[in-house]
């Protein structure tokens, strides 16, 4: 009994020390927004360092949100190298003779995860160019190398047409998003859409206020999809200007369906069949393949602004061989850490993206990440896929006036109850840092002045 209560006091001192190194900033912001120190895990120390200089509850498992990309990015590079592509292939299921294909039109998917408009037109006009002008049969969607369950895009926060929402898909379009651009002119709005998308009428029921705040614009705006349109209801502020946001308004084959349709009558192709999902038969034979951008350039993309679907499809890629499925990527990962001698006992995963109310990892596990990172030979690509504090992505308005501010690669992370910061911090004696800083309670979204506290004061570290 007297040996457990020794022990309990050893680790109440040890805490108290831990929680006494927090600077006096971090400590009373904390306290300013309410949240107690028992809800947070901070890790700040030197990289190439074998102690933290501040460690306080760093092992215990907590949400990370978005900061969970930094673990499937660096395991992306790692695994599959930064020159990395994935392929989308148009097959040809019938006879092409004098431009005209007497059968049907296969596009096959492998998850790229970036597959642009305009990438899309470019690819379209190259099919032109080879030689097909009309498709007498059908456009067949081929999706089958995801195995993957029904995604449900408002299971997360009953908000489905959010573009953080979209699910993965092996034939991942544009992000699935439409960009809605609003135009005030008098008591008009007009509202302009990009993609066009060939067979959806855009219903704007939409009216201009005269007054209203600008932080939440779009907030009285309703869309409604359904079916062959998408009807705009409710206010916009007209005092705000022009303002833009993407949305996520139908099913991936749906707007596939409809965005090719568009593009190819715009460069003058025709299609007399309709949509169907599927793969090419036998002796069908492959007609083009469209190359990704490079890994080192995904991750930029998924890191700078927290692209949550593009996240998703890289780690799809993770345990891909002949079909990708979550399971498969999250045994991927495990083998890869057992590899790396990295034992992280506490890791959940669900889709490597942190959108997920189940993702775990604690500080001083992802602390010990970004210390293996920072002496990888790739290195340089994964730093320069982070936001700059106060310059640019996720960080972007974060510290802007400080000393702080182009000092620091940081990503950041937010939910509902959960706000997180990692990465590394250049101090003014020339050191570099890792900083990890969770914050898992109510009040989380009161925590970023504790978070930049921290910041500011391992940057002016002499």
């Amino acid at each position: 009994m007297k040996f457990i209560s020794a022990m309990v006091a050893t680790l109440c001192v040890a805490f108290s020390a831990h929680a006494a190194s927090l600077p006096s900033a971090v400590k009373q912001a904390l306290k300013q927004a309410g949240i107690p120190q028992s809800a947070v895990g901070i890790v700040v120390q030197q990289t190439g360092g074998h102690k933290a200089l501040i460690s306080l509850n760093a092992r215990q498992a907590m949400n990370p949100a978005s900061t969970m990309k930094l673990l499937t990015t660096y395991a992306g590079l790692d695994l599959l190298g930064p020159a990395y592509t994935w392929k989308t292939e148009a097959w040809l299921d019938g006879e092409l003779k004098d431009g005209v294909l007497h059968g049907d039109l296969v596009l096959k998917g492998y998850g790229d995860p970036k597959f642009t408009i305009e990438q899309f037109w470019l690819w379209l006009a190259e099919l032109r160019a080879r030689g097909l002008h009309e498709i007498r049969g059908n456009l067949v969607l081929d999706r089958g190398f995801f195995d993957l369950p029904p995604h449900d895009p408002a299971a997360f926060d009953n908000d489905p047409v959010r573009a953080y929402n979209v699910g993965p898909d092996a034939l991942l379009l544009n992000f699935n998003t439409l960009r809605l651009r609003y135009l005030p002119d008098g008591n008009k709005l007009k509202v302009i859409t990009e993609p066009p998308l060939d067979g959806i009428w855009l219903d704007n029921r939409l009216t201009t206020e005269p007054e209203g705040g600008c932080s939440g614009w779009d907030d009285g705006i309703l869309v409604q999809p359904g079916g062959d349109s998408v009807v705009l209801e409710g206010g916009y502020p007209g005092g705000c200007g022009e303002r833009e946001h993407n949305l996520s308004v139908m099913p991936h084959t749906r707007y596939v369906e409809a965005v090719f349709r568009a593009l190819w009558k715009e460069l003058g192709g025709t299609l007399q069949g309709e949509l169907r999902e599927g793969a090419a038969g036998d002796s069908a034979k492959l007609f083009s393949t469209h190359h990704s951008d490079p890994l080192s350039g995904i991750i930029r993309d998924i890191n700078k602004f927290s692209n949550n679907v593009m996240a998703r499809q890289l780690f799809l890629a993770l345990g891909a061989a002949e079909q990708a499925s979550i399971e498969r990527s999250v045994q991927a990962v495990q083998d890869w850490l057992h590899r790396q001698r990295l034992d992280f006992p506490e890791l959940v995963l669900e889709n490597g993206a942190g959108l997920s109310r189940t993702e775990r990892i604690s500080a001083q596990h992802l602390a010990q990440l970004l210390q293996r990172a920072a002496t990888h030979p790739l290195n340089a690509e994964l730093r320069a896929s982070l936001p700059i504090l106060g310059v640019d992505g996720s960080a972007k308005k974060r510290l802007r006036e400080s000393p702080s501010a182009g000092h620091a690669h940081l990503k950041t992370g937010t939910l509902e109850g959960v706000k997180t910061i990692a990465g590394y911090v250049r101090s003014r004696n020339r050191k570099e840092w890792v900083v990890v800083f969770f914050i898992n309670h109510p009040n989380a979204k009161l925590g970023q002045d504790a978070q930049d506290a921290l910041i500011q004061w391992v940057q002016q570290r002499r």
